[in-house]
């Protein structure tokens, strides 16, 4: 069965939140920096919890933060 992929606009998102830092956006999920720069680079997949807290910060729908790629095949 292939993977598919999570991706998200995060990264745009904090730029577009008064160029939110990294930091303060895990400081406001209740994560680490890291979590968040993992998360962004689509080399974690996010917890449906964390991902609904990220949305939340930001006030947007969580189809605005993130999306499901399947794989083909």
């Amino acid at each position: 069965m292939a993977k598919g992929q999570v991706t998200n606009t995060i990264r745009r998102l904090r730029f577009d939140n008064g160029e939110m830092t990294q930091k303060a956006l895990a400081e406001k999920v209740g994560v680490t920096r890291q979590t968040i720069i993992a998360i962004e680079a689509a080399k974690y997949a996010p917890s449906l919890e964390l991902a609904f807290e990220i949305a939340l910060a930001f006030e947007v729908p969580l189809t605005e933060v993130f999306s499901y790629e399947k794989a083909a095949g």
